[in-house]
This record gives C-alpha cells, structure tokens and sequence, in this order.
C-alpha cells in the first residue's frame, strides 16, 4: 500500500505523503475476503481497521441472536483501535468481509505512537472522550434496559394476573363442589334410592349437561328465585347451594317436579348431587379457558422475544404485531380501540423477528403515549410492490413538524425520565433501515399520526 492509496481518504485529510508513510510503514494491508472474519466481537482491539476499498459487516451476538449492527462501506470508516487508549479495550462487533477489497491494519501502539508525536493534544482529548463516554454509554444503556425490562414485565404480569387468579379461584370452589358432591352420593347410597332410580336422576342430568345459551343475567336471578321458592315449598334447606346452578343449566319448576317424582323422599340430597356436578363441570371449564389464555400469554412472549429461533428467518409480520399487542396488553384497556387491516395478500418476509418485535413495540407505545392512553390506533399491512408497508396510525395531538424533523436523531426525545421504552426511534429505524434495507418515515397532523414502515421481502446484504 502506497501514500496515494489513502490521500483521498478524508480520515485521513492534512496528512502529509511523509507521514501517511510513516503510518503505512509500521501497518499492514489486509485483504477482504467475501465471508472471512477479520476481527471478532470481544477480543482485544489490538489493531485498528481502516476501510480502504471494499465493505464489511459489523456483527454482534445478542442472545442467541447473531445481529448485524451496521457496516463499513465508505472508505475511511474504521473499527477497533481502542487499546491505543484503553488497555481493556475489546472489539465491540465482529468484522466479515461483504465484498471484496482491502483494509490498513495499525497496530495500536503504532497508532497511540503517531497521534501523540501529530497531535498531542488530540490524544489527551480521545482517552478522556473515550473514558467518559463509555461510562456515560454503560450506564444509559443499562438503565433504558431496566425500564424496558420492567414495562414489559409488569404488562406480561398484569396480563397473566386475571387468568391465574381465576384459575385458582376456581379450583377452590372446584373443592367445594367436590366435596358437596361426595357428601351428597354418600347420602344417596344411605338411602332407599334404587339403581333405577339413580339411572333415571342421571338422565335428568344429562338433559342439563347438554348445555344451553347463556341466559340473560336478570333473567337468571329471576329463575334461581322461582328454583329456590319450589325448594322451599318441597322442604329443601339447601336451596342456596342448589338453586343457582340449576338455573344456570337452564332448569326449571317442570324440571324439578320430574327429578321429585324419580327421587321420592331422597329429593334433596339427589338435586344436590345433581347440583354439584353441574358446578364441578363449570369450574373445570373455567380452569381450562384460565390456563389456555395463560398458555397463549406464554406462546405470544416466546413468539415476541423469539427465544427459540435463529437470528433470521422468514417470518409472518402479522404474527409479531399481534405478540406485541398482547404484551402491551395492559396499555391498550385504558380506552384505546385498535383496528386491524391486515392485508389477506402479505407475504412472510425474511427478517431479525426479534428486532422487528422491538420495533413495533415502540411504535405502538408511542402512539399510545401521543393518545395520553385514549384513542384509536389503527394497524395496516399491505403489499406495495417488492416490499411490504406497515402503517401505525393514532388519533393523538400529532407532532409538531420540528418535532417530526428531529424525531429520528439520536438520544431526542419528547418523553420524561423513566417513560416509554427506552428503544428510542433512531435504533428502530437502525433496525428497520440498516438491518433490514427497509425505510420509516412520519406524516402527522393533530388527530393523525401515521408512522409507516416499509420492509423489502428479502434482508439488505447487510441484514
């Protein structure tokens, strides 16, 4: 490599032909190779890498994912390099050949040596930089994680509350029921009740159990009012205990005086038991209905994080978009209606699903926030060509067109401490543009927002 190989370069501008030597001398020139590694996530950064023709994937593993986080595809741009001030300096992302072209590799004492004999003050002004930043970094990032971490969390266990709790209601009263149940078999047996009789009570049940629509609930509080008074003329004391779910099965005085003439003397304990099991199939249709949304909750955060998956695959965007709103549940009852046109022709896309799933969680979240938790958001997929288009759009106050202009800059937002998602809109349109070659873009006016985004059907090289 020759001094008029970098002169153009604009990293390396006011460099003389002597000291662009002096660099090229203590370096190296290193080939790119389409696929290779050149440097890997984690390792000392005892080399500093500068594109000189060519481009290269800078990639990272978060989770189990393997993400792209961005690429070097101008010449100039660099990675590495941070032991010339930072002895626990590691490379921040692995480096993979995209397309073919060459690298200057400076070993970082060289590096360290020629910026402090070139510009001695510079080098002060780097390690302090490079010191307050990274703690500055470390600290926001982890913050914006917990409060994350912790909004989705108390989503998810707010969403999993009301199906735990009545599942474990109604296994209480399953108890109950169970218990009456026994007592009441037990008091049967005891009696002059014949196996005919027994037989012809259980068909009465089963005209029951064969279930009826739902009755109006003033209607049932009427018929458990009339169950109840033909008890109470027939000598039952149990009518309390009997009465409600014999009316909620849909049974009536007629009913009732067909199970008394089968029963005879032992009336009451076989409308008990006949009561108890019709309360006992309840319960357990209430446990299953608890436990199958608790299952769904627990698919729709597996589908969300997309823990069991690789980091890219072709995926249905719908699918995400609806995890998403599951897990932001809780948001969404306060008074927010969303409505849904989903386009029947949307193709799956190859995507970072989980990346995307963030993506959505922000813009959902935005537009619920815009609404101060009260308004319509409306949710639309389509096919525009090669790529597929997702429109968020709410009936919040709008942004102002400053606000709107500046919205996708790093580290700008309009939100107080400790609110939203701590994902702000310039990582999701990182993901959507550089990870997906895809585009977001904002029109707004008071009473509609519409943030859109546009994805290609297959990623960017670099996604």
């Amino acid at each position: 490599m020759r001094a008029e190989d970098l002169r153009d370069i604009p990293l390396f501008a006011g460099l003389t032909d002597a000291q662009l030597d002096e660099l090229i001398d203590g370096s190296s020139e290193v080939a790119i190779e389409l696929g290779s590694d050149l440097f890997h996530e984690g390792e000392p950064a005892d080399f500093w890498w500068v594109l000189v023709d060519g481009v290269i994937a800078l990639h990272r593993k978060i989770g189990r994912e393997d993400t792209v986080m961005g690429k070097m595809d101008v010449p100039g741009r660099w990675a590495g390099g941070f032991r010339a001030w930072d002895e626990h300096g590691v490379y921040l992302a692995s480096g993979r050949g995209l397309a073919e072209g060459r690298v200057l590799r400076v070993p970082t004492d060289v590096l360290r040596e020629r910026i402090d004999v070139w510009f001695p003050l510079a080098g002060h002004l780097i390690r302090g930089v490079y010191g307050t930043a990274r703690a500055i970094e470390s600290t926001a990032r982890q913050r914006e994680s917990l409060i994350t971490l912790g909004t989705l969390a108390a989503g998810l266990a707010h969403e999993i509350n009301n199906p735990a709790a009545a599942a474990t209601r109604s296994v209480s009263a399953l108890d109950t029921a169970c218990v009456t149940l026994l007592s009441a078999l037990r008091r049967l047996a005891e009696g002059d009740v014949t196996a005919v009789q027994f037989g012809a009570l259980d068909e009465l049940r089963l005209e029951l159990a064969s279930g009826t629509a739902a009755p109006d609930p003033v209607d049932l509080a009427d018929d458990e009012n009339t169950i109840s008074d033909w008890l109470g003329d027939h000598g039952v004391t149990q009518d309390w205990l009997i009465a409600p779910p014999l009316a909620a099965a849909g049974a009536g005085v007629e009913w009732c005086e067909r199970a008394a003439d089968v029963l005879g003397d032992a009336l009451e304990p076989g409308l008990e038991w006949v009561a108890s099991t019709l309360s006992a199939a309840t319960l357990i249709g209430e446990v299953k209905e608890s436990t199958r949304r608790i299952t769904e909750l627990v698919a729709a955060v597996r589908s969300y994080s997309q823990m069991d998956r690789g980091s890219i695959q072709t995926i249905d965007v719908t699918e995400g978009i609806e995890s998403t709103l599951v897990m932001l549940g809780h948001k969404l009852r306060g008074g927010v209606e969303v409505i849904r046109e989903y386009g029947a022709d949307v193709p799956r896309i190859d995507a970072f699903a989980g990346e995307l799933n963030q993506v959505w969680t922000n813009l959902i979240d935005n537009a619920v926030d815009a609404m101060d938790g009260a308004g319509t958001l409306r949710i639309m997929t389509r096919i525009d060509g090669d790529r597929i288009v997702v429109e968020f759009t709410d009936t919040g106050r709008g942004m102002p067109t400053e606000v709107a202009a500046r919205a996708f800059e790093p580290f700008y937002t309009t939100k107080d401490v400790g609110k939203g998602t701590g994902l702000g809109l310039d990582i999701a349109q990182r993901i959507v543009a550089e990870h997906h070659g895809g585009t977001i873009t904002i029109t707004s006016q008071p009473g509609q927002t519409t943030l859109q985004v546009r994805l290609p059907r297959q990623p960017s090289p670099a996604g």
